[in-house]
């Protein structure tokens, strides 16, 4: 076990903030993890878990020691009638492992290709993109207690996902595991027989365009790819963390009220009655799309998306997001909800 020193995060983190960490030990596996533990030095020290960094706003240097997130490993587990089990490492890439999964004949996971960041990371948030979230897929998790050393493991229930959210969002004292918990492995159910999920605009495009009815996983997954790459920007070139706030949801009373002040707006019904209002929308409503704040600014194909234009703090880009946050606030009486964690 190696604990490096004044580590540079800049390459760890996908907005390409410049920090560093105090003090970084990678984690490649489970029995390191448990070495770390039992680490007199180490017991006391109040410790940071990082995954692919493509969640985080770092707003200086990290004091606590940064666990970095590192084992690997992608297999089959199990096979029911319904479903094939599938394992990977908390430290796997989420798209490479969503191509392996298409690749190895167990599709579900085509509707999330693309989303930045590790498998460990994918559960804190319950990802999700065009119509699929890791709670319709996700089977359970490994994870290690890091007051305790103890390793656990978590179903669907007890991870008590929602909306972008997860136990391991809420602090301790609510029962939660955020700052406590080291995800290891997470295994996923993958249905049998398949169905591709469609529904959403952009992907109807793509039926239309292509006179494909039934499009296979291969397919699916494919147009994902390409849809992503038009509406988002390569964190590989340009600094960002994907979607930075929420989409808010609010009552149909509520929704009722903005149409007739804005007729135009984007929303989503929900199956419980509620409303999903589209934050890119209400974003580029405003006036934001393009604009920026220092070197931190909105993308001009996407208002959700903050980018870093060069050498952007993080400072700036939470001053250009407290800047959003008031502006749709003042115009529409909604409080955006920021969706990475920020350090």
């Amino acid at each position: 076990m190696l604990i490096e020193k004044n580590v540079p995060l800049q390459a760890c983190n996908s907005f390409g903030i410049v920090a560093k960490a105090h003090c970084l030990v990678r984690i490649g596996s489970e029995s390191e993890l448990q070495a770390l533990l039992a680490d007199p030095e180490s017991v006391a020290q109040a410790k940071f878990v990082l995954g692919g960094g493509s969640n985080i706003v770092l707003t200086g240097d990290v004091k606590p020691l940064v666990l970095k997130v590192e084992i690997k490993g992608r297999r089959l587990v199990g096979e029911t009638a319904k479903a094939f089990i599938v394992e990977a490492g908390a430290g796997e890439n989420w798209h490479d492992f969503v191509s392996w999964t298409l690749n190895q004949g167990y599709p579900g996971l085509e509707n999330m290709a693309l989303i930045p960041g590790t498998v460990g990371a994918a559960p804190v948030q319950n990802i999700g993109a065009y119509g699929v979230e890791l709670q319709d897929r996700f089977d359970s998790l490994d994870a290690v207690d890091l007051n305790t050393d103890k390793p656990f493991t978590l179903n669907a229930a007890q991870c008590a996902f929602g909306y972008r959210d997860s136990i391991f969002k809420h602090q301790s004292s609510n029962l939660g595991l955020a700052g406590r918990a080291l995800i290891t492995r997470v295994r996923f159910s993958l249905p049998k027989p398949w169905k591709a999920v469609l529904g959403y605009a952009d992907v109807e495009k793509k039926l239309l365009e292509s006179g494909i009815k039934q499009p296979s996983a291969q397919q699916m997954f494919q147009w994902i790819c390409e849809i992503r790459r038009a509406k988002l920007p390569d964190p590989a070139l340009v600094g960002n963390a994907g979607s930075f706030f929420k989409n808010p949801t609010v009552t149909p009373e509520q929704c009722a009220d903005i149409i007739a002040r804005d007729p135009k707006i984007v929303y989503y019904h929900l199956a419980d009655g509620a409303i999903k209002l589209a934050a890119g929308w209400l974003i580029d409503a405003c006036g934001w799309k393009g604009k920026s704040v220092g070197n931190a600014g909105v993308y001009e194909k996407q208002a959700l998306v903050l980018v870093n234009r060069g050498g952007a703090t993080g400072g700036e880009v939470m001053t250009l997001a407290k800047a959003i946050q008031t502006s749709v606030y003042e115009r529409f009486g909604i409080l955006l909800e920021p969706e990475p964690v920020v350090v």
